[in-house]
């Protein structure tokens, strides 16, 4: 059980910040800019939802999401290095990943299949939401990154979810604009 009862500590006043293992991390260092991008892809799906109240379905995705990605934040802030913990940390699983492309293959049902890639916009709802996933992907990058250090261990199955969470994304935009019908299309060289 998280309490959160005084929210300044001052233990990050030196530029550190403590990871779930209690291991003390510069604030830039590469661990921590992961978590630290998940939390942010999580804050834009927060943004998104505003629009999505609607669509029940999918605004409910959405929060389940939200809600493995602190799971996934989680993860990552306590490394899996061998080292004996007083708790069980908490890990992004399978199954999660399961979920989340069963809901990706619900959702995508719906639509028309792509002839051309499509231009972030088209709702106020699709223009969060592809916000919220190039941010996702943003994450994922770093996660592979730290994958790839040396003595970084990270769970492979934070990889896999944050790629179908960009991709989650961009099947919701496309179904909250009208199902594909206000996606705006990308013309190749139509300014030229």
């Amino acid at each position: 059980m998280v309490k959160l009862n005084k929210i300044y500590t001052k233990t990050g006043d030196d530029g550190t910040t403590g990871l779930g293992s209690g291991a003390r991390r510069k604030k830039y260092d590469l661990r921590v800019d992961s978590y630290g991008t998940v939390d942010e892809a999580n804050a834009c799906i927060g943004m998104a939802r505003l629009h999505t109240a609607e669509d029940t379905k999918l605004d409910a995705a959405l929060m389940r999401i939200q809600n493995d990605l602190f799971d996934l934040g989680a993860d990552l802030s306590c490394p899996d290095t061998g080292e004996k913990l007083d708790y069980e940390p908490l890990r992004i699983i399978e199954s999660q990943v399961t979920r989340l492309e069963n809901d990706i293959d619900l959702f995508n049902a719906k639509l028309d299949p792509l002839r051309s890639f499509i231009l972030p916009g088209g709702s106020p709802a699709a223009a969060a939401l592809h916000l919220a996933r190039t941010v996702a992907r943003r994450a994922e990058r770093l996660i592979v990154e730290l994958a790839d250090k040396p003595n970084e261990p990270v769970n492979s199955a934070t990889i896999k979810y944050m790629n179908r969470v960009s991709d989650f994304l961009f099947v919701a935009s496309r179904v909250v604009n009208e199902n594909g019908k206000s996606d705006i299309l990308w013309v190749p060289g139509k300014n030229r």
